[in-house]
């Protein structure tokens, strides 16, 4: 048999074999979201990583005044930024985005907008890297016909199946081989991966998002502008995003540690990373920038002066974190980190 240890090492071959089956059959084109918010709006609300925690999440939008009791718009002409994030290591994605997706319809009615932009496992999830997708993922699109549509699934790859089993360990018969796939692609794999494709219901609604967005004077980006990508326009980078998540474009961006779904930078105090943000705000006109994608587990944190807000605070149950928002009205910044709120030092005041 297959041991545990060697799938795990095989786990992202596995999972690209498939990925390309669904990516290459699913190639939308995308329309474009709106690009740039420079219109002076108050007040936004800005929630960073939820990775599957439904409960968290609702707990937040209500603290925030986003929702009501019920878990409908309550939030009038308010922005509300989710910086991405919202599938891998917890259960509950699929319910977090039917409720953001109808949260958003919500919102336009009500002279408000929810901005949910890509982070970098969104793009995972729709280009196939499922290396952090939590079993109950799977499970939650599971139903009664599952079984048959995995049945169909592997018998339409079986030989594709058999050779990648055998490649690790050649003694394995037909039988054997089965039962090591259907322990690595559990009931409601098929359904997850076809919803999450480019032309499913979640990646077509994703592809349509941002990956950078302003809105006044603030910059916000999943993981981080640097210095090699701030003499690019806004336009250019989420038109970029998009067109390598439908497949109308080269992929490097998804995956680039220097890109603004993998960049770290900005979440660290050194020279170059001064730099590098400096850049940011002199090229978009920009008081500061606010990044996910690091966590923070003690609540929003402060870089550079005020000109950076991280606010990926752990809130999942995966990390233990603290559920936090960021409030802007006008110039005033509020952190609110579990029932604790401070107001942040701004740019000026920091330098």
């Amino acid at each position: 048999m297959v041991t545990k240890s060697k799938r795990q090492d095989a786990h992202w071959a596995k999972h690209f074999f498939v990925a390309v089956f669904f990516f290459a059959t699913a190639c939308a084109s995308a329309e474009p979201a709106s690009l740039l918010d420079q219109t002076r709006v108050s007040p936004v609300v800005a929630v960073g990583d939820i990775h599957g925690d439904y409960e968290a999440y609702m707990a937040i939008l209500r603290r925030a005044g986003i929702v009501d009791s019920a878990g409908e718009w309550a939030g009038g002409d308010t922005r509300f930024v989710q910086l991405g994030d919202v599938p891998d290591r917890g259960p509950d994605t699929r319910k977090i985005l039917d409720h953001l997706m109808a949260l958003e319809k919500q919102a336009t009615r009500a002279g408000g907008a929810v901005i949910a932009l890509i982070g970098n496992h969104e793009a995972m999830n729709i280009t196939g890297d499922l290396r952090y997708v939590h079993p109950g993922e799977y499970a939650a699109f599971a139903t009664a016909t599952s079984p048959k549509l995995r049945d169909q699934y592997y018998r339409a790859n079986v030989e594709a199946f058999t050779s990648f089993y055998r490649g690790e360990n050649p003694t394995l018969s037909d039988k054997q081989v089965r039962a090591a796939f259907e322990e690595d692609f559990p009931l409601g794999y098929v359904e997850h991966r076809r919803a999450w494709a480019a032309d499913g219901v979640y990646g077509r609604w994703i592809s349509k998002h941002d990956a950078v967005h302003i809105i006044d004077q603030t910059l916000f980006v999943h993981g981080g502008i640097s210095a090699e990508y701030a003499d690019r326009s806004i336009k250019s980078i989420n038109d970029e995003v998009r067109a390598a998540l439908t497949g109308a474009g080269p992929a490097d961006i998804l995956t680039d540690e220097l890109g603004p779904l993998w960049h770290r930078g900005n979440a660290q105090e050194t020279a170059d990373g001064a730099q590098a943000v400096d850049l940011a705000l002199e090229a978009y006109d920009i008081d500061r920038i606010i990044v996910g994608h690091t966590p923070q587990l003690s609540g929003v944190q402060s870089r550079y002066g005020g000109k950076v807000l991280l606010i990926d605070t752990g809130m999942s149950a995966h990390y233990g974190g603290v559920r936090s928002y960021v409030r802007i009205e006008g110039d005033i910044v509020t952190a609110v980190d579990g029932g604790r709120s401070q107001t942040l030092t701004t740019p000026e005041a920091g330098q």
